[in-house]
């Protein structure tokens, strides 16, 4: 087996496009990704609350966003305007994917014919049985690192783990 066919340890990021909470935690996404490059697989995982109406189809377009290759910077995108999303919905999504470049058209249209929904209903459901109930939450190493509350020392925590796997 070659290095090549080893898998790099993985975060999931249970993250929810409208929540202001998630725009924080970009810090340390960031920081992460710096620090481990391909050697950490930062996953984005969906976990839209129901308080915030325009999570949901917030998770459909970066769905749709990562289809055309942009998933990481378009939810960073929208993190980036949480507020303006609270107040002016789906219309940010669709402008945002002109922004970067992406073909905003198909963002709206599968919006549209919610072509992405089992995705960001299994993501979910996920979720749910492994006990996220805020977000951000991190999984990595089995161990799940709620950052809902505060994201004190997550990071920190998050570096042990991910030495722990790839010493392994």
């Amino acid at each position: 087996m070659s290095d090549s066919d080893i898998s790099p340890a993985v975060l999931d990021v249970w993250c929810e496009l409208q929540c202001p909470d998630c725009h924080q935690a970009l810090d340390d996404i960031r920081a992460l990704r710096a620090r481990y490059g391909d050697r950490l697989e930062i996953r984005l995982r969906h976990f839209p609350l129901e308080k915030h109406k325009h999570s949901y189809a917030a998770a459909q377009a970066a769905e749709e966003a990562a289809e055309q290759g942009k998933g990481w910077e378009y939810a960073e995108a929208v993190l980036a305007r949480t507020e303006e999303l609270g107040a002016r919905g789906e219309q940010v999504l669709v402008a945002v994917a002109k922004e970067l470049g992406l073909d905003a058209e198909e963002v709206d249209t599968a919006l549209i014919d919610g072509r992405h929904m089992l995705i960001v209903d299994a993501d979910q459901a996920e979720g749910k049985a492994i006990g996220v109930t805020g977000t951000p939450t991190y999984v990595i190493g089995g161990e799940r690192l709620d950052g809902g509350k505060t994201q004190e020392g997550l990071r920190e925590r998050i570096e042990e783990i991910a030495d722990r796997l790839l010493a392994a």
